[in-house]
């Protein structure tokens, strides 16, 4: 048992913040929370007066994600992926993100080495291998790739697959093996050889069979989408995330309301590209993908946010990239209230997760993922984004870092 005692409390969702509280923890859950809390038989900490609030949550990240140019992640080999994949996650925990939704390729080998206490990470949603139609963002061979089999392409993020049965099989196969959510390829992207942004990628038929199956484990579909017609196929067919959502105009947010999905912007990964351009060694046709999808993504974000729409809290970074993870929260500062920002990274994530009332909140039957902040992050969101204001995390009521007394 642990008594965190003098906690001005964020409770993921209220912006009226509630001073002076004790949060009681045990066997990792919240059970008790106000101004009169006590137990003898606790340990505690008091942590001075200082914000306190849910631990964050990356609702699109790639644990696997350990070049920049998602190709090369196809050539190394798998034990080093997974040792490269636990210092990813251990980073991200210091970072105070308590839970990670993965888009692409993690898988139950890491996500039983996170319960087994192998990898000092985040809690793990996965989806599996990302599905990709013959020629989508998926698909990683470039133009001039040439096999004397004809194979589909299957590498370690995402794997071809092309008709209806394929997709139901390939569906049924990640379920098979853990996944928490599926994901599609809707549009084009950036960081695939041969798929023009604007592209449509499978049929309505494929994406529909796909939301059916995952509704057969009662979970959902994820999509990666640019465009304003990518978002609007994937919420006509069922759809519940719609990943990315750069390019939306009024009639594609509005579909997304109305379906009551999510859209989750991915602002980091295309301010990092854009920043670190040629270094990154990326192609020509990479960079100038960027600056498309970039010229519009803020827009769609205050688009989105002017709808009220459900809106995530996602990242999208790769290799090198991946330390930028919290300058999401400063980039959407340009649209967004520092208290909108943090229900993003909180309890709407939490909800989009199908985890509302366990994750991203602080609040009694809640798991015990809290932080404790030096500052005010709904006075300053940038707070977040210096690892070292955050004082104390704990994730499942377990210490993970605490700089109290230091």
């Amino acid at each position: 048992m642990l008594l965190i005692k003098g906690c001005r409390v964020f409770d993921g969702v209220c912006g009226d913040i509630a001073n002076d509280q004790s949060i009681l923890v045990e066997d990792g859950v919240i059970r008790e929370i106000g101004e009169r809390v006590t137990s003898r038989a606790a340990a505690v900490i008091d942590v001075g007066g200082r914000f306190v609030m849910p631990g964050l949550i990356d609702a699109h990240f790639h644990a696997y994600g350990v070049e920049v140019n998602p190709a090369l992640i196809d050539r190394v080999p798998p034990v080093v992926l997974g040792i490269r994949a636990k210092a990813i996650l251990e980073a991200t925990l210091a970072r105070g993100f308590t839970t990670v939704r993965d888009a692409a390729g993690a898988d139950y080998a890491l996500s039983s080495a996170l319960k087994a206490g192998l990898i000092d990470g985040p809690r793990l949603f996965y989806a599996g291998m990302a599905l990709s139609q013959t020629g989508g963002h998926g698909d990683l061979r470039s133009s001039d790739h040439h096999e004397i089999c004809a194979c589909a392409y299957c590498g370690a993020l995402s794997m071809v697959v092309d008709g209806v049965d394929e997709v139901r099989r390939a569906v049924r196969e990640q379920l098979r093996r853990g996944a928490h959510q599926i994901k599609l390829f809707v549009s084009g992207g950036v960081l695939s050889p041969s798929d023009p942004i604007w592209m449509n990628q499978f049929a309505d038929d494929e994406i529909r069979v796909a939301v059916a199956e995952a509704a057969t484990r009662r979970c959902y579909v994820m999509a990666h989408a640019h465009t304003n017609e990518a978002a609007i196929r994937c919420v006509t067919n069922g759809v519940r995330s719609v990943e990315h959502a750069t390019m939306l105009e009024a009639d594609g947010v509005a579909a997304i309301v109305a379906a009551g999905a999510y859209a989750v912007p991915t602002l980091a990964i295309i301010d990092a590209i854009q920043d670190m351009g040629p270094k990154l060694g990326l192609s020509q046709v990479m960079a100038d993908k960027t600056r498309e999808v970039a010229v519009h993504a803020m827009t769609s974000l205050d688009r989105l946010r002017s709808a009220g729409a459900n809106i995530g809290f996602g990242t999208d970074l790769l290799g090198s990239l991946m330390d930028r993870q919290s300058r999401e929260f400063s980039l959407r500062s340009q649209v967004c209230s520092p208290l909108e920002i943090l229900r993003q990274a909180t309890s709407v994530n939490a909800a989009l997760l199908q985890m509302a009332g366990k994750l991203g909140t602080i609040a009694p039957g809640a798991f015990a993922d809290i932080l404790v902040i030096e500052g005010d992050p709904l006075a300053d969101i940038t707070v977040l984004g210096d690892s070292s204001s955050i004082r104390l995390i704990l994730q499942d009521g377990r210490i993970r870092k605490n700089t109290l007394d230091g």
